[in-house]
């Protein structure tokens, strides 16, 4: 079967908005021919990839799957095609960044800020999710790179680099100023209400893990989806948590917060870029990927 990339171009914009006067839009068409090279497109592949709501079109199964790596076709072809066509100049394209929480937070903010300042044509997509979802996103070529959070298993077929060491405390609200002064079994913990991040991100495999290892187990009173989330609860009085010390200290310092000593060592964690090592990057994704690497601050705060 003869491959017409115009009809995937279309069902890409439809399948992103949803809509088919929205798609003939952004493609300088008309709703008739989107329409028209759907069905055509539909009848090429013998399945039925939309169906119409009242609010629009939704995907079916078999219209997920071809979105799905579609999707990252368009995506390489348009970062191709602004590379080539700006091949003399540097300070173009588009870099698909996967980042955690923590690493936002801690690193690429500031990162982020001074790459823009110094590259302000250059554009950046930031896909922020867990370290298992970032992961996916990797496998799947849905990123250029992630930077991602210890723990993580780890592939043969991915390069990583340590970018920022750092170790997180035990902190809790000014109601919790009773715990100060001495220092806790890791299992008097479950005496009080555990904040941290939920199932299926890094930080709880990690804690889960440094639990079982001191003979307790981990009893989360509050799960939350994002580390983004934890100071706010803990500063409200809602439980205590595991924290980066950087981000604490503001807060320790104005005495919103205060830090509950451990009589046992806290894991230290790092936060690392992953690359996929048989994927080449685009000219433009590979520039920020070299100024990350050249970042100093590799040093446990």
């Amino acid at each position: 079967m003869d491959i017409n990339f115009e009809y995937y171009k279309i069902f890409y914009y439809t399948a992103k908005y949803k809509n088919v006067t929205k798609a003939a839009a952004a493609l300088g068409s008309s709703q008739p021919n989107v329409t028209r090279i759907i069905k055509l497109l539909e009848s090429q592949l013998n399945c039925r990839l939309f169906i119409r709501e009242p609010r629009g079109l939704s995907l079916t199964e078999a219209g997920e799957k071809l979105y799905s790596h579609v999707e990252i076709a368009y995506k390489h072809f348009i970062n191709a095609q602004e590379e080539i066509s700006g091949q003399t100049d540097e300070e173009r394209g588009t870099i698909e960044l996967g980042a955690t929480e923590t690493a936002l937070h801690l690193l690429l903010l500031d990162a982020m800020r001074n790459f823009k300042t110094n590259h302000p044509k250059i554009r950046i997509k930031v896909h922020n999710y867990s370290t298992p979802e970032l992961l996916q996103f990797l496998n799947a070529g849905k990123i250029d790179f992630a930077v991602i959070t210890t723990p993580f298993k780890t592939a043969k077929s991915y390069q990583y680099e340590t970018l920022y060491n750092f170790r997180e405390i035990l902190v809790g609200g000014t109601q919790y100023d009773f715990l100060c002064g001495k220092k806790l079994e890791l299992k008097e913990l479950k005496n009080f209400s555990l904040i941290g991040l939920g199932r299926g991100t890094a930080t709880y495999e990690l804690y889960k893990d440094f639990f079982i290892e001191h003979d307790t187990d981990m009893e989360l009173d509050m799960e939350v989806a994002s580390s983004d989330l934890m100071l706010p609860l803990i500063q409200s009085n809602l439980g205590i948590g595991f924290v980066p010390e950087n981000l604490a200290l503001p807060l320790l310092k104005k005495k919103r917060l205060v830090q509950i000593q451990l009589n046992t060592k806290i894991p230290t964690r790092s936060i690392q870029i992953a690359s996929d090592k048989n994927r080449r990057k685009s000219a433009a994704a590979d520039f920020f990927y070299q100024s990350l690497k050249n970042i100093n601050t590799n040093t446990t705060t």
